[in-house]
């Protein structure tokens, strides 16, 4: 085998393997640093309104105050089911993005392959 037909294969196998190997992998890598950060948020806005609640309900010292705080539960209610909703909607559309990307790279590898093999 010579220096050249050796230089010829492994640029093949490079092209062919490493590289979308590689593609793949820093695209799997971003798209779960996105989800991630997206679930670390939510969580963060969860347990703030949680505890904003709570801490309705620690200063209710009469009618008018339970009253308020009934009101803002319900108001709390419907903003975190606002917020879950924009939360599923951000989650699906990462998902759709990683899998739009991810069948690019398959394409991609596929046409190269072909390419390689002619």
């Amino acid at each position: 085998m010579t220096k050249a037909t050796t230089q010829k294969a492994t640029e093949q196998f490079e092209g062919l393997f490493v590289e979308p190997a590689r593609a793949y992998g820093s695209l799997t890598l971003e798209y779960y640093e996105k989800l991630m950060a997206a679930q670390m948020e939510a969580a963060r806005t969860y347990t703030d309104l949680g505890l904003a609640q709570a801490r309705a309900w620690i200063d209710v010292r009469d009618a008018d105050g339970l009253k308020k705080v009934v009101e803002g539960q319900q108001k709390a209610a419907q903003d975190l089911g606002e917020r879950m909703k924009a939360d599923a909607e951000k989650v699906n559309a990462l998902g759709q993005d990683f899998l739009q990307k991810s069948q690019k790279l398959v394409e991609e590898s596929l046409k190269s392959a072909t390419a390689a093999a002619k």
